[in-house]
């Protein structure tokens, strides 16, 4: 993997992997994952299942949202001209 392409990797992931760590103590300091259901039915799942697929799902989501913000935010191969 050249040098820039791990750069960018690490600077979408990091901050996305920080960004799921706040969420999931959000959403599961007042959700119980016991209490959740999927269309009708209890979840068969363990609480550590649970947490497990939701950190990944925001993992998932903020690193989509950080791969959008560095891809507008490409920077220009001009130099900026002092107004």
């Amino acid at each position: 993997m050249p040098a820039m392409t791990a750069q960018r990797t690490i600077s979408v992931l990091w901050p996305a992997f920080l960004g799921a760590c706040v969420l999931e103590a959000l959403v599961f300091a007042v959700v119980d994952p016991h209490s959740l259901q999927w269309q009708g039915q209890s979840l068969e799942l363990s609480r550590q299942s649970v947490y497990s697929l939701a950190f990944f799902g925001f993992w998932g989501v903020t690193a989509l949202v950080a791969s959008l913000a560095l891809l507008v935010a490409k920077p220009t191969d001009r130099p900026a001209s002092a107004d």
